[in-house]
């Protein structure tokens, strides 16, 4: 691959397309492209003035909007490294993951700053209300002064204007530390996953191959966490690089409100998790089928049905994209298997914060059942499996998107590296002889049967998932496998159902779902669960706090 600097990239795409929007809080402010260099110009005098110098660090904690985005690439482009962390983070979670970073800069908005204190993050300079670019803490009074003076130091840096020539953003270098990005995985404590700028380049050049028909016109609604790798780089910094336009939704994304955005703003292109289309599926798609089960063995009115139902969908979500692009956590089979049958332009991909993220994809039209696509562009895959076809074996990845590592635990870097430099994914998956990859589950979750066979709990759980009534399950190991349910109370109280009537229907069906699995994974009891698993917010279940 040959490298060129990611932040020259970004200075070319602001000075192409000044004029045109950039970032819009969606149904508030838009901000073109000459506006988010303006602001990031500002905040990067501030940064000289607060001795901010290059390889520091800047933290950003906040929802989704315009000016998360503005801090982010302000930072990047002054040869800072930006640290986003999630906002669903507890208080405690933030003050360690600041700590750790060694972040001198912290961005907030209000509502998470009510819970934090500076004086648990002492290296902190200054800390900045993201909204307003108000400081809300500066260790010094000199800081204090330098917001307080900063339109004028602006005026006096800028004294014929502002305007495209003056962009002259930090050169970077291939395997110098972009980004810090801490996971939210499904195993435990976040660990600080060290993005080189060569892993940003190779992500938006496979971008730009995936889907070429986005450019300086397209619109992208950004609904998954910009502190996520995988919404941060495919929602919003491509976008950056070719000029679009990105609507943030600033409120929690349920299926309504994004669903009103996409009829809105019409995307060009859709990247979501699976649960969102799940749950399209499972409240809009699957009564209307079971109610009409009985035509679909009349081969013209079943065709006939089955295209009325995938134009509906299509206008459901905006009616002008291309592909909607599935990631972040397994998809459904029964679901899968539903929009593979009605053509429906889905494709699922895959990829971890470690490889910034993409490692699979291909385009929806071929797509091939259960599969994550072939490995990406500037990459290689290889499954650590004596037979990789047929016996699952560790995915292992190499390339230009894989990290530097995790900051500050050379432990576990160490532990994630092969000694001819490959990254152990921790899934385990086949390989067919066309190159499509079939992931079989997380090697650490993996439970071994009572002969050694290999038990993958997210194979087990999608046939669970597909009762009447389970929102969600887990399959975990107690004397026996024990599915752990969360059930749709709401929706059988509505039906006319009670707590005890539901989870006895549920139990019922136990010997007719065990049908539908091998002898050796059979589930041996169920529980059911008051509330909603805890979950990342990629949506996954945090599997580590269920375990026993």
């Amino acid at each position: 691959m040959e490298f060129h600097s990611f932040n020259k990239t970004l200075e070319a795409s602001f000075k192409k397309h000044w004029d045109r929007p950039a970032l819009s809080n969606y149904q508030g402010l838009t901000l073109c492209y000459r506006d988010v260099a303006r602001r990031m110009a500002k905040l990067q005098i501030a940064f000289e003035q607060c001795g901010l110098e290059k390889g520091d660090k800047v933290a950003i904690c906040s929802r989704n909007q315009s000016n998360w985005g503005v801090c982010f690439l302000a930072a990047l482009t002054y040869g800072a490294v930006p640290v986003p962390i999630l906002h669903e983070f507890k208080p405690g979670n933030i003050h360690y993951l600041v700590n750790h970073s060694e972040a001198k800069v912290l961005f907030v908005d209000d509502v998470i700053w009510e819970g934090l204190t500076a004086d648990e993050m002492p290296d902190l300079q200054v800390i900045v209300q993201i909204n307003t670019f108000k400081f809300l803490y500066a260790r010094t009074p000199e800081l204090s002064e330098v917001r307080e003076h900063l339109n004028e130091s602006f005026g006096k840096k800028y004294p014929n204007n502002f305007g495209p020539e003056d962009l002259d953003y930090y050169e970077d270098s291939a395997d110098e530390l972009a980004v810090i990005n801490y996971t939210s995985g499904t195993s435990g404590f976040s660990k600080g996953v060290m993005i080189p700028y060569r892993a940003l380049s190779s992500n938006v050049e496979f971008a730009r191959l995936a889907e070429p028909q986005m450019n300086c016109h397209s619109e992208v609604v950004a609904m998954l966490p910009s502190a996520h790798m995988y919404g941060m780089m495919f929602e919003f910094l491509f976008e950056m690089t070719i000029g679009a336009h990105v609507h943030f939704l600033t409120r929690v994304p349920s299926p309504k409100i994004i669903m009103q955005a996409f009829s809105e703003i019409k995307p060009q292109i859709i990247i979501a998790v699976p649960l969102i289309i799940e749950k399209v599926y499972k409240s809009k798609l699957k009564p209307i089928l079971d109610r009409k089960k009985i035509f679909f063995h009349i081969p013209v009115l079943d065709k006939m049905i089955l295209k009325k139902i995938r134009k509906e969908l299509v206008n459901t979500f905006g009616g002008r994209f291309e592909e909607v692009i599935l990631g972040g956590a397994a998809f459904n089979p029964e679901v899968e298997a539903f929009f593979k049958k009605i053509s429906f332009p889905y494709t699922v991909g895959y990829g971890m914060t470690e490889c910034a993220p993409i490692i699979g994809y291909v385009h929806w039209d071929k797509t091939r059942l259960g599969s994550c696509g072939k490995v990406a562009i500037n990459n290689e895959i290889m499954i650590d499996s004596p037979d990789p076809e047929n016996t699952p074996g560790e995915v292992l990845v190499r390339g230009a998107n894989v990290f530097l590592g995790y900051f500050k635990n050379e432990d576990a870097t160490q532990s994630c590296f092969t000694q001819d430099g490959w990254f152990r994914t921790g899934d385990m998956g086949v390989i067919d002889s066309d190159g499509y990859l079939y992931l079989r589950g997380r090697s650490k979750c993996m439970i071994l049967g009572p002969s050694g066979q290999n038990i993958y709990p997210e194979e087990l759980e999608a046939v669970i998932n597909n009762l009447t009534y389970v929102v969600d399950s887990l399959v975990i190991e107690d004397d026996g496998l024990t599915a752990l349910i969360y059930p749709d109370y709401h929706q059988a109280e509505l039906d006319g159902m009670s707590r005890d009537q539901l989870e006895k229907r549920l139990l019922s069906a136990l010997p007719e779902l065990n049908k539908e699995i091998p002898n050796y994974a059979k589930i041996k009891k169920m529980e059911f669960l008051p509330e909603d698993f805890e979950r990342t917010p990629k949506r996954s279940i945090k599997r580590y706090l269920y375990q026993r």
